[in-house]
C-alpha cells in the first residue's frame, strides 16, 4: 500500500488540529480484547519498539494456544447467541455506520496511536488512514443489505435455492505496514456478513486495533464479535489459523507466510483463505507517456511512499529509451529531496523502516546489487543522524540485470531499479516477474498500447497512468500467482466471506 493508495479525504476541518505529540503520553490499550474487554493475559510478554527512535514504549502478551482457544470460543459463542448473524442485515449496516462515525469522531486519537509506533507519519495517518479506515467500514455496511441469494431454474414442480449463510468465526491475520486500514478490510466484510471475526495485528504495530475494536463495541456490536489476539505470527497467527473453530482465514503479508497459512488452513479444517500476499510490481513507461515531470512524481511515490514498505510498491521502472534519461534524472531529483522525520512530527513526510531486521535487508539487497554490478544515482545507505531510527534513504539503481536482488526480491524498502527496453514486446516481457503478480502501472497515451500490455502483464490490479488506489472501494484488489488468492475490497470481498447452501425444495 501506498500514500496514494491512502488518498486524502475532502472533509478536513477549518484548522488543521495535526500537531507535533510527545510519544511517551499516548495511552496505550495493551492486552487481548475479548468478551469487549481488555484482557491482560498471562503468556510471555512480547517488547515493542517504535521505529524512529528505537526505543521500547511498550509491551504486550503473547497469546498461545490457549489464549487463541479463549478468544475464539468466545467469537463462536457471541455469534451463535448474539443474533448477529440472524438480525436483519439492515440492522448490521447502520451499526458499521456507527462505527465508522466514531472512528472519524476520534481521528485523532487513532491517528496518535497509529503514528507512535508505526511507519505511519501522522499527518498523513489523520488524512489519510482514518479517514480510509472508516470509509471502507461504510462501504461494506452498505454490502449488508444489498446481496441476496438466487432463485434457480428448475423443474416446474420444484424451486431451487442459493441461500447464503456467514462462516461463523473469521480468523482475520493483519500487517504491520498500514494496521488500521487492513483491519478495516477484513473487519468490515466478515461483520457485514454476519460473521465474527477474532483478529490478530502484527505483534510490531498492535495497539490501534484494540482501540478500534472498543469504538465498535460503543457503536454496538455485540460483545465477543470483534476479538483481537496480540502476539507473533509463529504462535499466535498459526494457533489462530488451525482453530477448529475458525471456519474461514483472511491473511496479509508475506508471500512464504502466507503459504504456511494456506497449508495450515488445509491441514486444520480445509477452511476457504483469502491472501494478499508479496509483490514486485513493475511500472512500465513508455515513450509518449507525457509530461515528463508529472509521471516521474508518480513514480517517485510508488516506490517511496511509507519508505517503500507496501505490498504493491512500484519498485521495477522498465521505461522506453527515448524517454529514459529525462525521466530517471527527474525521479532522482524527487527522490534525493526526501526529507526523514519521525513519525509524531507534524511537517514527516518520509516514513522509517519498521525495524533493524527490516532496515538490515534492505541495505544488504541493496549492497549486493551494487557489487553485482549495478549503479546508485542516488541513496543506497542510510541517513545520518536519526540514532536508533531506520531511516533508509531513497535509492535508484540502475545498470541491473536479472537475477540481482533489488531486481528479483520483494526488499520492502524505497528502492527503485530502472530497465530500458526499445520496443513494446521487450518492455511488457521485463514487466513480468517469476514469482509475484500482485499490481503494475502502466503509462502512455496510446489506448491501444495500453490495454495490448494490460492484457499481457500478469498482475491482479493494472493502474493506467496513475499508480495507487482511491476510495473506489468497489474495486476489489488481489494478486495472481505468488501474490495471493482471492480479493480485498469490492463486492468480492463481501461475498468471500458468505458460504453458499444449495436448496431444491419439490411442491
Amino acid at each position: 500500500m501506498l500514500a496514494t493508495l491512502i488518498p486524502k479525504t475532502v472533509d478536513q476541518p477549518a484548522a488543521d488540529p495535526v500537531q507535533d505529540f510527545d510519544p511517551r503520553f499516548v495511552a496505550l490499550p495493551a492486552g487481548h480484547f475479548i468478551g469487549g474487554r481488555i484482557v491482560p493475559g498471562d503468556g510471555p510478554a512480547i517488547e515493542v519498539r517504535r521505529p524512529s527512535d528505537g526505543l521500547a514504549y511498550g509491551e504486550i502478551p503473547e497469546a498461545g494456544e490457549t489464549g487463541v482457544d479463549v478468544a475464539v470460543r468466545d467469537a463462536s459463542e457471541a455469534q451463535q447467541k448474539s443474533g448477529w448473524g440472524d438480525c436483519p442485515p439492515r440492522e448490521r449496516g447502520a451499526v458499521l455506520r456507527r462505527w465508522a462515525d466514531l472512528i472519524m469522531e476520534n481521528r485523532l486519537e487513532l491517528a496518535q496511536l497509529e503514528a507512535v509506533g508505526s511507519t505511519r507519519c501522522i499527518a498523513e495517518a489523520y488524512t489519510g488512514e482514518v479517514p480510509f479506515t472508516a470509509e471502507a467500514i461504510r462501504f461494506f455496511a452498505e454490502c449488508a443489505d444489498k446481496y441476496s441469494g438466487d432463485v434457480l431454474p428448475t423443474r416446474s414442480r420444484s424451486l431451487g435455492m442459493l441461500m447464503p449463510e456467514p462462516y461463523g468465526v473469521v480468523g482475520a491475520i493483519a500487517p504491520w505496514n498500514f494496521p488500521l486500514s487492513m483491519a478495516s478490510w477484513k473487519c468490515g466484510p466478515a461483520l457485514a456478513a454476519g460473521n465474527a471475526i477474532v483478529l490478530k495485528p502484527s505483534e510490531l504495530t498492535p495497539f490501534s486495533t484494540v482501540r478500534l475494536a472498543e469504538l465498535a463495541l460503543k457503536a454496538g456490536l455485540p460483545p465477543g464479535i470483534f476479538n483481537v489476539v496480540q502476539g507473533s505470527g509463529q504462535a499466535t497467527g498459526s494457533a489462530l489459523v488451525r482453530h477448529a473453530l475458525v471456519r474461514k482465514v483472511s491473511f496479509t503479508g508475506s508471500t512464504l507466510t502466507g503459504k504456511n497459512v494456506m497449508t495450515d488452513a488445509a491441514h486444520h479444517g480445509m477452511k476457504p483463505v483469502t491472501l494478499e500476499l508479496g509483490g514486485k510490481s513493475p511500472q512500465l513507461v513508455f515513450n509518449d507517456a507525457g509530461d515528463v515531470e508529472t509521471v516521474a512524481q508518480r513514480i517517485a511515490r510508488g516506490f517511496m511512499a511509507n519508505a517503500g514498505q507496501a505490498c504493491v510498491a512500484g519498485t521495477r521502472l522498465i521505461v522506453q529509451r527515448g524517454i529514459a534519461d529525462a525521466l530517471v534524472a527527474a525521479i532522482v531529483r524527487h527522490a534525493s529531496h526526501a526529507v526523514p522525520g519521525a513519525t509524531w512530527k507534524a511537517k514527516s513526510r518520509f516514513a522509517p523502516l519498521i525495524n533493524q531486521r527490516q532496515a538490515e535487508k534492505v541495505h544488504t539487497a541493496v549492497s549486493k546489487t551494487v557489487a553485482a554490478g549495478a549503479e546508485a544515482l542516488c541513496g543506497g545507505d542510510f541517513f545520518e543522524g536519526f540514532g536508533g531510527g531506520f531511516f533508509f534513504q531513497p535509492t535508484v539503481l540502475t545498470g541491473v540485470q536479472p537475477g540481482m536482488p533489488a531486481v528479483e526480491e520483494e526488499i520492502f524498502g524505497p528502492v527503485l531499479t530502472v530497465q530500458i527496453f526499445d520496443e513494446e514486446e521487450e518492455g511488457i516481457a521485463q514487466a513480468g516477474h517469476a514469482v509475484y503478480g500482485l499490481a503494475a502501472g502502466v503509462h502512455t497515451m496510446d489506448i491501444g498500447q495500453a490495454m495490448r500490455a494490460t492484457r499481457a502483464i500478469a498482475a491482479g490490479t493494472v493502474w493506467i497512468n496513475r499508480y495507487g488506489r482511491t476510495t473506489d472501494f468497489i474495486v476489489p484488489t488481489g494478486g495472481f500467482n505468488g501474490s495471493g488468492l482471492g480479493k480485498d475490497l469490492g463486492r468480492q470481498a463481501f461475498e468471500a466471506n458468505l458460504r453458499q447452501k444449495s436448496v431444491l425444495l419439490d411442491f
